[in-house]
């Protein structure tokens, strides 16, 4: 080996423990930065359904009084890891506010929070123009 070269490659030593790190470095920081976004998914998850099921249940006891049905509410999300921060009705239908603590990131936000809205199933029946007329001949109704 000519001794020129010989000078290159010492300058070199060590370069592949440095690259190394540095991949290692990165590859934590993504993985840190995955399990947020995933920490934050199952918040915000839980979140929606702790509210869907204060909503059903203050839409449940509805009929028996708002101040009721917002507590009931109120356990129930309690019961689901949650807190309720709203309980707004609008005629017959509660709209739901609740927060789940996230823990996710915290320069971004501690919390996920979630709405909800429920209220009665309201179906129109038209009546059938052959059931509506008692008078009619039944035997002219084509049977279905």
């Amino acid at each position: 080996m000519r001794p020129g070269l010989r000078d290159l490659r010492a300058g070199d030593r060590g370069a592949a423990t440095v690259l190394a790190a540095t991949a290692v470095g990165v590859l934590a920081l993504l993985l840190a930065l995955g399990l947020a976004l995933g920490a934050s998914v199952l918040a915000r998850h839980r979140a929606e359904r702790a509210a869907d099921l204060a909503a059903l249940a203050a839409a449940t006891d509805a009929a028996r009084g708002r101040d009721l049905a917002c507590g009931r509410a109120e356990r129930l999300a309690a019961a689901n890891g949650a807190r309720l921060v709203a309980c707004r009705w609008s005629g017959w239908i509660v709209e739901i506010g609740v927060e789940v603590p996230c823990g996710c990131l915290p320069s971004v936000s501690d919390r996920a929070l979630a709405r909800s809205r429920a209220g009665p199933s309201v179906t129109s029946v038209t009546p059938n123009a052959a059931s509506a007329d008692t008078t009619s001949d039944r035997s002219a109704v084509s049977p279905r």
